[in-house]
């Protein structure tokens, strides 16, 4: 149950454990994030779930990159695993979207969670779909599955009848099914959860991982209304994750949880990647632009509108005036207008 998810920690190698650690050094995080370390895939998988939920932009991007260039024929074999973690899958099936063979395995996989096989349900095409339908304990397990399998424009009438007139399987009665997973269950909530290392070279990572991989796969079950109640109130790991949330409204309640620090703003400022409206709430919030670094940021953000962008240039050191002039990552009216800002001073010397 959802409960249970809280406290499952997340199981993987010494050797993951001390690549992914809070102590572990930047320089071995980014050579793991290259996939240039001496891993297995599964290992690799678990590395890169870590390195993509982090703080860290860039070795978000390059964790995710490695990913997608990992062979087919690896990805295969790992993701047919029903030992990998659900994260893992979770990821592959988030970047591999678009792969029919890949997909394919992760949503053969017992372990892949609901939230995952939902989210492929609402965007696959015809076979894949087939493929999920013809789980008929998971159908009964999750009506959500079955409404996202409806709500596809590319389920078939065929399927779409299938699933609105014909009963699904019902679930048997929890007393004579201890291991039978429900709705809101994920695989990897029944693994063990024994803290200690049990001969097999195996260990727990750094507690804060732990927390975190657990907190990001509660996040796969929760509805949108639970997610913006976290974000509101949640503590700094749910920050993170409800951050890159794909919904602006999980996204930007965030901003308004009372508990976030400008440490977190100024990230948000500094990420190219943050929508529009994460970047409208940082500018509406008078206390927030008062910070020196935040303006910085926000002049060189491109979502943020060209008139904020260029009044927060007033504030700018010669050196910062100096940097604008020469960016190719801005736009021609800021470079333009930092261009004219040096002349204007230098009138004045």
């Amino acid at each position: 149950m959802i409960a249970a998810a809280e406290s499952e920690r997340l199981r993987v190698s010494a050797r993951v454990a001390e690549i992914v650690g809070k102590s572990a050094p930047p320089d071995l995080r980014w050579a793991a994030a290259r996939g240039e370390l001496a891993l297995g895939t599964d290992e690799l998988l678990l590395v890169l779930v870590f390195l993509s939920r982090g703080g860290d932009e860039d070795l978000r991007r390059q964790a995710l990159a490695t990913l997608r260039a990992l062979p087919v024929e690896d990805l295969l074999a790992s993701v047919a695993n029903p030992r990998l973690p659900a994260q893992a899958l979770h990821l592959v099936a988030r970047v591999h979207l678009k792969n029919p063979q890949i997909m394919a395995a992760v949503v053969a996989n017992p372990a892949t969670a609901n939230a995952t096989l939902i989210g492929i349900a609402r965007h696959a095409e015809s076979d894949l779909l087939d493929q999920i339908a013809a789980n008929r304990q998971r159908l009964a397990d999750c009506p959500e599955l079955v409404a996202a399998l409806s709500g596809n424009p590319h389920t078939p009438a065929r399927l779409r009848r299938m699933l609105t007139t014909s009963p699904v399987v019902q679930p048997p009665d929890a007393e004579n099914s201890a291991g039978h997973r429900t709705e809101t269950e994920t695989p990897s909530e029944t693994a063990p959860q024994d803290d200690e290392d049990d001969g097999d070279g195996e260990t727990c990572a750094e507690q804060d991982e732990e927390v975190n991989a657990s907190k990001y796969q509660l996040s796969l079950e929760l509805p949108v209304a639970e997610k913006i109640k976290t974000a509101l109130t949640g503590d700094k790991e749910w920050r993170t994750i409800l951050l890159r949330d794909a919904n602006k409204l999980v996204s930007s309640a965030v901003l308004k949880n009372p508990r976030i620090t400008d440490g977190e703003v100024l990230a948000v400022a500094r990420n190219r990647s943050a929508n529009d409206e994460l970047i409208r709430l940082v500018l509406l919030n008078n206390e927030w632009v008062k910070s020196p670094e935040i303006r910085k940021a926000l002049v060189v953000h491109p979502r943020t509108p060209l008139p904020k962008a260029m009044r927060f240039m007033s504030g700018l050191s010669e050196k910062e005036l100096k940097q604008l002039a020469k960016s190719r990552n801005v736009s021609q009216a800021i470079v333009n207008n930092a261009r004219r800002m040096l002349a204007a001073r230098d009138k004045k010397k």
